[in-house]
């Protein structure tokens, strides 16, 4: 961040800075059904969680953890 951009609080912060703020952990507090803790394995260019046919249908939210 340049010294204009600090001295203007309502600059937005660059591409790079933008990244190393979203990397930061959060917590969430989640309600649900189940959860289950799985590794997402290579699908081609993509990434794949298998989830047990009984949640064919289901809404379902991904927390990643690392």
């Amino acid at each position: 961040m340049s010294q204009s951009d600090k001295s203007n609080p309502k600059a937005k912060p660059g591409p790079d800075e933008a990244v190393a703020e979203s990397r930061h952990k959060a917590k969430f507090e989640v309600f649900g059904e189940e959860m289950i803790e799985k590794e997402v394995k290579q699908s081609g260019n993509s990434g794949r969680v298998y989830l047990p046919p009984e949640w064919v249908g289901k809404n379902v939210k991904i927390i990643r953890i690392d």
